[in-house]
């Protein structure tokens, strides 16, 4: 077996969960400040680039993060191109922690229309993802945010993505599809239907050797996805947090069966720099094992 057919058959079966680690150059002070990094201690994007670097590798070396319960991790570009206790990130997620490495590969969001925000033109996705496969990278991840129950908007939406798609399949890596319904959308259960049948189409659309994983917000109904979960196209069906807190996220989690977590500010919830690593490593293992049952549903 391959390893990319190992790992696609850990993430197929294995229960746990997908951290995602790819906060961006525009989210990453936010993400700092929570760990207890203020903006005033530091100046320049690459001095904050490292701050958040060490946050990760924090996290990724501690003994409570392996492959036992995390079955992935999602990765900014960054982060790729650099190193975790002296091996590419990539290889040292999966050879030393048994964690399958993804890829953050949007280059954010445009701005607002029709209820939506596009994804910004990627025009060297190409030689990213060629790049990426050379690094061991499994799959990618590509985020839209839907913000109103908009027919044309959530079709636009959809369609983008699929086409980005099968441009990461045409590379042999696996994207993960991620048009996020605000949790703050007016019409959250109307805007997640809109989703449900556009993404249907779409999945019915690619080649029958071919999958995708879809990473969708926390549902209003229960169990809502279930046919895009057991769809033959589909590889898994991961959840963000979206602004939910952590212990929320995983109550609404627990109710979705089949569907594990990808969360990102929800793992990182409570760790902070001026914690001893006995502190941190408790803390973690904390977050890593409630996520961990409520993607075991």
């Amino acid at each position: 077996m391959s390893i990319f057919e190992q790992q696609a058959a850990k993430i197929r079966n294995q229960p746990g969960f997908i951290a995602a680690l790819d906060q961006s150059g525009g989210s990453t002070p936010k993400a700092l400040k929570l760990y207890g990094v203020a903006e005033s201690s530091y100046s320049g994007e690459a001095q904050m680039m490292d701050l958040v670097h060490a946050m990760r590798s924090r996290i990724v070396t501690s003994p409570a993060f392996a492959g036992n319960r995390v079955a992935g991790a999602i990765l900014f570009e960054a982060t790729m191109d650099r190193e975790f206790q002296g091996l590419p990130a990539a290889e040292f997620l999966w050879t030393k922690k048994q964690v399958v490495p993804f890829l953050k590969i949007d280059k954010g969001l445009a701005d607002e229309s029709n209820g939506v925000q596009l994804m910004k033109p990627m025009p060297t996705l190409d030689a990213l993802l060629v790049k990426a496969k050379s690094k061991g990278i499994f799959g990618t991840k590509e985020r839209s945010v839907i913000k109103q129950a908009n027919a044309e908007g959530i079709r636009a939406v959809v369609t983008q993505q699929f086409e980005v798609a099968r441009q990461v399949l045409g590379h042999g890596l696996t994207p993960i599809v991620e048009p996020e319904v605000d949790i703050h959308c007016p019409e959250k259960a109307a805007a997640e239907k809109l989703l449900k049948a556009e993404i249907l189409m779409q999945l019915d659309k690619l080649p029958a050797d071919k999958q995708v994983m879809l990473k969708l917000t926390l549902p209003d109904v229960d169990n809502f996805y279930q046919e895009l979960v057991q769809h033959p196209r589909v590889l898994k069906v991961v959840a963000l947090s979206g602004g939910y807190s952590r212990d929320d996220a995983n109550a609404r989690l627990s109710r979705q069966k089949g569907m594990i977590a990808s969360f990102s500010r929800a793992l990182t919830e409570g760790l902070t720099a001026q914690q001893s690593d006995a502190q941190f490593n408790a803390s973690l293992d904390q977050a890593i094992e409630g996520i961990y049952q409520a993607s075991k549903t």
